[in-house]
């Protein structure tokens, strides 16, 4: 029987009763975690959910050649990578991540944006699978049969430099920021080097650790509280990041919110930090 995802969020417990699903295709997409003390990650021993496939968003999902960090890819090269790892138009995906709720919303939306539907990030990821007992693997490589997955482009779901320089004043867009407030206000570095601080005019700050707890997305019933906050109204909401990473914690937060108008700003504040004559406030 052929799996299907009605919601972008699943459980470990639904996972796990489906876990033999022919159809069903689950993505590790951790990103490593950056730590100071490289013996320290070198002693950690990677291991993944039974079956599990490595979606390796930093090296072979982002254009490598692009000036900043985890750009997308063009819609034919993703459509020919997903191909290799076998992902068919009917195959049911479901994405984690090792830091619970991180970098797999990233994969949630750029399947969204390359206008697949049957995907759900897991909540609690990788530590509330190993929490239960769930069946877990050393990850081995496989060649796997040549998918047939194929792209339908959602150009509404991205955005670009001078979309949202344009939106600034724009009363019908407001862009959101998932960065720290201290990092949106200018009163925390930026983590990289040559990108200035502060935060693209008119933006407002919801940082995605507010709509997280312990690695987890907060209840539906929350999320809607948060969001209903923002007074949004029909306004499109344009998400920014440092890299687009977190900006995609909140699409999902706000699509489990029931909130379809959004898009996520691809180079995000690296990109805009970055580039000479654009305007920034602190």
């Amino acid at each position: 029987m052929s799996l299907e995802i009605d919601k972008p969020l699943v459980s470990v417990d639904w996972l796990f009763v489906n876990l033999e699903n022919e159809n069903l295709i689950i993505l590790d997409a951790t990103l490593p975690k950056v730590t100071a003390n490289k013996d320290e990650q070198k002693e950690v021993q990677k291991k993944q959910i039974k079956g599990a496939r490595f979606f390796d968003i930093k090296n072979t999902f982002s254009d490598i050649n692009a000036p900043f960090p985890n750009t997308i890819l063009s819609p034919k090269e993703f459509e020919r990578k997903t191909q290799i790892i076998g992902i068919n138009d009917n195959s049911c995906i479901v994405v984690y991540d090792d830091l619970g709720i991180y970098s797999s919303p990233r994969v949630w939306w750029m399947f969204q944006l390359m206008g697949f539907q049957n995907i759900a990030v897991l909540n609690g990821g990788f530590p509330e699978w190993i929490s239960k007992k769930y069946p877990i693997e050393k990850p081995v490589k496989h060649q796997y049969h040549q998918g047939n997955f194929k792209v339908n482009f959602k150009t509404e779901k991205i955005k670009f430099t001078n979309d949202v320089l344009t939106s600034i004043n724009n009363d019908d867009n407001i862009v959101v920021d998932a960065r720290s407030n201290g990092r949106f206000f200018g009163t925390a570095p930026e983590p990289r080097k040559n990108v200035k601080s502060g935060h693209i005019p008119n933006s407002i700050s919801l940082p995605y650790s507010e709509i997280t707890e312990e690695g987890r997305l907060i209840s539906e019933e929350k999320l809607k509280t948060i969001f209903k906050r923002l007074n949004i109204t029909d306004k499109e909401m344009i998400f920014s990041c440092g890299t687009g990473i977190t900006a995609s914690v909140l699409a999902l937060g706000a699509t489990i919110s029931g909130y379809q108008n959004h898009a996520v700003y691809d180079g995000s504040w690296t990109e805009w930090g970055s580039t000479t004559n654009l305007p920034i406030e602190i």
